[in-house]
């Protein structure tokens, strides 16, 4: 069975560039903000784990015939950009802080997207499996020289560094403000990028909506549910200090269909009634587990939480969202258990507690959310005794960028160091979901070992578990 979850690595490779040209790039034509005008930001979207960049990185493979060629890639991209920003003109604003905190959108002259024109003598191959998220390819992404991190404020919206290679490939390294949009906002905004770029006039399909008013807080606000999800819990384990004291590495594993099916069946196993558990379930029933007994989290009675975003598109009914959609409509979904429980139980128990938490997040729970912003609005990211899982597995990455010169061979994340305790799903490549994922983890180096033994063993027996932990 442990040939079904394989480690990936990936090489520790100097990646040497020259940034050419900064290029600020406007919207092409009249767009729907004058300077002056601002935009409102939802709660979503102005909740403070979407106050980040989300970077990425697109790989492609393309014989250049001559420098003219070459130079015509940054031609296309800035061009179909520049289109692109006028039915999405909130991305070519600025953010900034109103009233207790708040974010909105605003505009000024001058302001727009960027585009970084870089090059590097390497050639792709020299960069190892394109396949892995490599924390080496951080070059490839760009950054202001001495930007603090999380800085959002007064920022480019879009920041798209274009680097060529020596052997005529090239990479698109973006960094894409979470306020604006989520992960399927991000896919619909690409989509339209990159199809006006393959055809030359601009396409978006379908027109993007913007009105972040469809989720103002009630009046008065009316917080329905504990929202864990967001308390400060104080830090009395040896959870987060392992991860932060000691350097954390990213590890990544290639996921077998056939053990994400032993796992989903594992978990059908309870001892009352079958639920409906989804593949999501089980899998992140199975990190959080490998990854607390990996850590040897103490004291066992400590309360842990797993996180993960669940998309509500579809359980708003009334009224129901407007297609083209693209800002934030996901909600933190949160399941809870001391690590005495965790490490325990059967894994049917703790694939329940997902469960439990993902079928939660309701149409009330959204606006309860927005609400619990509105009266008690986070500051901070809190990280105690919490991992968050991300779901890429669903995004459409690899076909929503085509830009005309194919279809990427990686397209995803690239570092995950900065917040040891997020841990991704990707698609492997091109290859379908359903067949293949990849789990990226951050760990100490000295629980390595310890979390693929763990996560490559699907555990039944209860008394097995307490016997190994004892």
């Amino acid at each position: 069975m442990a040939s079904w979850v394989e480690e990936l690595h990936f090489p520790h490779v100097n990646i040497p560039i020259t940034i050419a040209h900064l290029l600020p790039v406007s919207p092409a034509g009249p767009i729907s903000a004058a300077p002056g005008d601002s935009l409102y930001l939802s709660n979503l979207d102005d909740i403070i784990g979407a106050r980040v960049f989300t970077p990425t990185i697109y790989f492609y493979r393309f014989d250049f015939l001559n420098n003219s060629t070459r130079k015509s890639v940054m031609k296309t991209l800035f061009d179909a950009l520049s289109h692109v920003l006028v039915p999405y003109y909130p991305l070519s604003g600025r953010l900034r802080e109103t009233k207790n905190g708040k974010l909105e959108v605003f505009f000024e002259q001058g302001q727009g997207a960027l585009m970084v024109e870089a090059y590097s003598e390497m050639a792709l191959d020299k960069l190892g499996e394109l396949t892995v998220p490599n924390p080496a390819w951080s070059p490839l992404i760009f950054r202001f020289p001495n930007e603090e991190p999380y800085k959002i404020l007064d920022m480019p919206l879009l920041i798209a560094q274009v680097t060529l290679f020596s052997c005529g490939g090239f990479s698109l390294g973006l960094r894409l403000c979470h306020c604006i949009c989520d992960g399927l906002g991000a896919m619909q905004f690409l989509r339209a990028w990159a199809a006006t770029a393959k055809s030359g006039t601009l396409v978006t399909n379908p027109d993007p909506c913007w009105n972040r008013k469809f989720f103002q807080p009630r009046n008065p606000p009316v917080v329905k549910y504990p929202h864990m999800e967001f308390m400060k819990i104080d830090e009395g384990s040896s959870l987060t200090r392992s991860l932060w004291q000691e350097k954390p590495v990213q590890k990544c594993y290639r996921i077998s269909r056939e053990f994400q099916a032993q796992l989903k069946s594992v978990a059908a196993q309870t001892n009352d009634q079958k639920f409906s558990y989804t593949t999501f379930d089980a899998m992140a029933a199975h990190v959080w587990r490998s990854w607390v007994k990996a850590l040897d989290v103490k004291p066992v009675n400590y309360k842990l939480r797993l996180t993960f975003s669940v998309n509500a598109r579809n359980k708003l009914k009334n009224p129901p969202l407007k297609d083209g959609f693209y800002g934030n409509v996901v909600c933190l979904a949160c399941a809870v258990s001391s690590v005495y429980e965790l490490i325990t139980r059967r894994l049917t128990e703790t694939v329940h507690l997902v469960h439990d938490a993902r079928i939660g997040v309701s149409e009330e729970y959204l606006r309860s959310t927005v609400d619990y912003v509105e009266v008690d609005r986070p500051t901070r990211l809190e990280f105690g005794g919490k991992l968050t899982i991300t779901q890429w597995t669903r995004f459409s990455i690899y076909e929503c960028a085509d830009f005309g010169w194919g279809r990427p061979i990686y397209a995803g994340p690239i570092d995950l160091t900065p917040t040891p305790q997020v841990c991704v799903f990707l698609p492997e490549g091109e290859a379908d979901p359903s067949d293949r994922m990849v789990v990226c983890i951050c760990l100490p180096e000295s629980a390595t070992d310890k979390f693929k033994e763990f996560l490559s063993s699907v555990d039944q027996s209860r008394d097995e578990d307490v016997d190994r932990n004892s």
